[in-house]
Parts: structure tokens; sequence; C-alpha cells
């Protein structure tokens, strides 16, 4: 058979042949050069190659019959074979009964000279693969079906996709399990834990403000809120974390957010959320929690009456040290409206493909967090027990401060916790024991599948617990609690 020679026949579309050409008695042999662009609804276009035509123009595409109610044939050359094509094509379409699944059908035997192939290719795969993983889509451009649809809009949920800087599926397929997971209404993805906490405190303060925050709060969040909220005129004042309704007596006429933190950062506070929520509401000022600790299932925070949270999805979900992202879900349309504005024009887009190192972490979180709940227990009622250590700083202990709000609000205990070194024990000692570790590694973030170990100075820390240079985090991995302890037990013989 002579190259380009047709003998393939579609079922559902005898007119045309594998090649575009109508079906002949004889074989025939035409170039294999053109397009058939067709489009689908009002968003959806495809460029397909001749071996695609008779199916796409029949109205078969991904196992669905399309039909179309107006089709449009446009020919812009006189090639007898592009012509019997393109009258066959009327022909069918004419005979297909009304939809507007298929709204437009543009056939082209336009030639195209091998560069500009390498940008509009008219090769083909397969379609219908399917397979566990959510597909990466990577984008900045999004295209519309038209000029009429341009629109640059950034609920995506309801105009479709505008631009990459919004989300791309990939990002989409992750903000919607996490809000799935924290029972929310909306969730935005960002680049980092911190890049949420800074989009919450633009799009919800202003000049004139005031905002209250714990005293326990993650360090990146208290330095924002010195540096830059009160750059703009945001006033903030620091409140004691086990405040409870106490908090009443902060707010002023012109509070507008508190944080929450619970448990805090490296002190490990758990708070009376319910009851900062009610001071706050009657006060009319929202409540914001970072509930990265809870991985966003172990605290039901909407359910407490948490306005908006957040998480460093970099931590637990993300789970193995590698990626940078956060997340931000509201209760509610007009927070995520507020939101969303803020998102579009601060312009902090997350990389789809940390978005797809976040969304397989979701897979194991589960049992990874079962793992690290087990032997981080078991490791700080050790560590209770032993005559170096002065208290133990974990929300499942009665040594915790807030450990009875922990037993009320909470469903499960992370793998972060802190110990203090009784007061005999000087920096250099304490620094010496963080060495002398073999498994635990020394670094920032956690919850990943390393242990780590992190000494702290609190000396110069004003309105804070007096554990001077005497506490360490630990953040437990996944290696086994029996090497664990042992690693621990060895480095505390050499303090």
């Amino acid at each position: 058979m002579a190259q380009g020679a047709c003998d393939f026949r579609h079922p559902a579309f005898p007119g045309l042949n594998q090649c575009g050409a109508p079906g002949l008695e004889q074989q025939h042999t035409v170039r294999p050069t053109g397009r058939i662009s067709v489009r689908f609804g009002t968003r959806r276009r495809s460029s397909l190659g001749r071996a695609d035509a008779s199916a796409a123009i029949a109205g078969y595409s991904h196992g669905t019959r399309l039909q179309t109610e107006t089709a449009f044939i446009q020919s812009d050359t006189a090639s007898p074979t592009c012509t019997r094509s393109f009258n066959t094509a009327r022909q069918t379409l004419k005979q297909l009964p009304p939809s507007s699944s298929l709204v437009s059908v543009t056939l082209s035997c336009m030639g195209k000279n091998w560069k500009t192939k390498l940008i509009h290719s008219d090769a083909r795969v397969p379609e219908g693969f399917r397979s566990l993983s959510t597909p990466v889509h990577r984008g900045s451009t999004v295209l519309f079906p038209s000029a009429e649809a341009v629109q640059d809009t950034w609920d995506q949920y309801a105009v479709g996709y505008t631009y990459g800087l919004y989300g791309t599926p990939t990002t989409l397929e992750l903000a919607a399990r996490i809000c799935e997971l924290e029972r929310g209404y909306r969730t935005f993805i960002t680049p980092g834990g911190q890049g949420a906490i800074a989009l919450i405190n633009f799009a919800f303060l202003k000049a004139g403000d005031h905002v209250l925050v714990p005293e326990s709060i993650y360090t990146p969040n208290r330095k924002f809120a010195v540096e830059v909220l009160r750059r703009f005129e945001v006033e903030v004042s620091f409140y004691p974390p086990t405040i409870g309704s106490g908090i009443r007596t902060h707010f002023r006429e012109n509070t507008r957010l508190v944080w929450c933190e619970s448990p805090g950062s490296i002190t490990m506070e758990v708070q009376d959320l319910p009851a900062i929520v009610e001071a706050a509401h009657a006060a009319n000022a929202m409540v914001v929690l970072d509930n990265t600790w809870a991985a966003g299932v172990y605290l039901d925070a909407f359910a407490h009456g948490v306005d908006v949270t957040m998480q460093a999805l970099t931590k637990y979900v993300g789970g193995h040290s590698d990626l940078l992202l956060g997340s931000i879900t509201v209760r509610d349309e007009l927070s995520y409206r507020r939101l969303g504005s803020t998102h579009q024009l601060v312009g902090c887009a997350a990389s789809p493909d940390d978005c797809s190192l976040a969304l397989r972490g979701l897979k194991t979180l589960a049992v990874r967090l079962k793992a690290i709940e087990t032997s981080a227990l078991e490791l700080a009622l050790w560590l209770a027990e032993r005559p170096e250590i002065e208290l133990v700083l974990h929300p499942s202990l009665p040594s915790c401060p807030g450990h009875e709000f922990w037993k009320r609000d909470f469903t499960g205990s992370a793998g972060v916790f802190s110990v203090v070194f009784k007061q005999r024990y000087t920096k250099q000692q304490v620094l010496s024991f963080v060495n002398a570790l073999e498994l635990f590694e020394v670094g920032y973030s956690w919850a990943g599948v390393t242990s780590l170990a992190v000494a702290y100075d609190f000396h110069s820390a004003t309105n804070r617990p007096n554990y001077g240079a005497r506490i360490v985090r630990f953040s437990i991995g996944l290696e086994d609690g029996q090497d664990l302890k042992e690693d621990l037990e060895q480095a505390l013989k050499k303090m």
C-alpha cells in the first residue's frame, strides 16, 4: 500500500476514512496534511489530527456521543480531497440531532512548515488514560475559546479557568481536598505557610485596625506583625495564650482580628478556642487559627467557631521535608471573596509540582500520623520519668498547659513536643545534648519522616515562660521508636 493510503472506516462515520477524505470503494492516496479543530461546549478546544477526524465529527469524544446544533465548516483550499471531506462532513452533521455539546467544527487542509508543527502539532495519542495519580497541570496561559470569552476573573469555580496564577486543576484539586478535610467552604493554596499568614493579614486588616496575637505564636508570624503590620499602621497587641475568656479585656473598638495557634509554637500551650471565639465575635472580630500541628484533622476548628484556618502544608500534609506550601480555609462566602480578591493582587501562586507532592502526601497522612503519634507519646512518657527533665510539654500529658482543652477539643496528638531540662543544666550542656544525638537531625521545620531536635533560648523573650535556654523541641519521625529512645538515652548520659 502506498504511503498515506487509507483503508480505515469508522462505524459511526462511514463517509470519511482515516485521513479525512471520503471513503471510496478503491483505496486511494492523500497527503497526510492539515488539521481539524473541534470546540466542545464553551471552554474546551481540541486540535485533532486526521485519525481523530471521523470520530470527532461524528460526535464521539471521550466515549460520549456529542451532537451538534450548528456546525461551521470552512475551507480555505480548493483541493478536491478537502472539498470532498467538507461536503461529506456537512451532510453527516446535518443528520445529527440538535445539541449544544458540540459548538463548532472547523476543518482546514492548510499545510504547515515543520517549524510551525513544533508549536502547532497535529500528532495525536490515544485518549482514555486513567491513573491513580492526579495529573500535574502546569501553565500560566489559559486558552479561551474565543476573543469574547477573555476575562481576568480569579474565581475559577464560577467562570472556569482564566489564568495559571489562580490555580491549575492540580492546585484546585489539592485545595478541594484540604477543604474537605477541614470541613470549610473554600480553600486557597499558597507557596508556603508564611505566605498564608501574610495573605490573611493583608486581606482582613487595614491601617487603623487592631489585631491580637498570642505570645506563643510562630516566630515568623510574630515578626510579620511587628515589622510589617505596624509599618502599615496596624495596631498589634500580644496576649497570654492561656487567657481564655479573659481576652475580653484586650479588645478595643478597632479590634478586627484575633490570631490563635493551638498548641503554641515551641511552648505548646493549648488554647481555649470556644471561649476566645465567643469573646471575639461579641466584639465583631474574626478568629484565625494556625491549625498546622493538628494537620487540619485532629481539631475541627470550624465546629468550634473559628472563621479562618491556615496550615503549613509543608509539614504533615507534605510529610517528606521536600516542599513548601500553605493553605487558607474559610467558613463562608464573604471571607472567600475577601481573600480571593487579595490573592489575585498579591500574586502568591503555588507550584503545581509541589501541589502534586502534597496530594501524594495526603494518601499516607493517616498512617504517618498514627505511627508518629504512637512513637511521640511513648517517648514523651519516657522522658517525663528521666531525672534530667523538669517538664514535658506534650498536649496529651497533664504537665502541658491547656491539657484539659486538648482532651476536650482534639481527637489525636501529633509528633511535635518540647522538654525543659532541670535548672542545673547550662545552655552549653543542652546544646551538647542536641549535638550528641545521632538519629535526630538539627534543622527547622518539622513533621517529616526524619526526627529533629532544636534547642531554644528564651532569655530575651518577654512575657514568656521562664525556660531560659533549657528547652528543646522534638519532631518525631518514622524511625523505630526503640532506636529513638536509645539515641536520646545515650545523649542524656553525656550531659
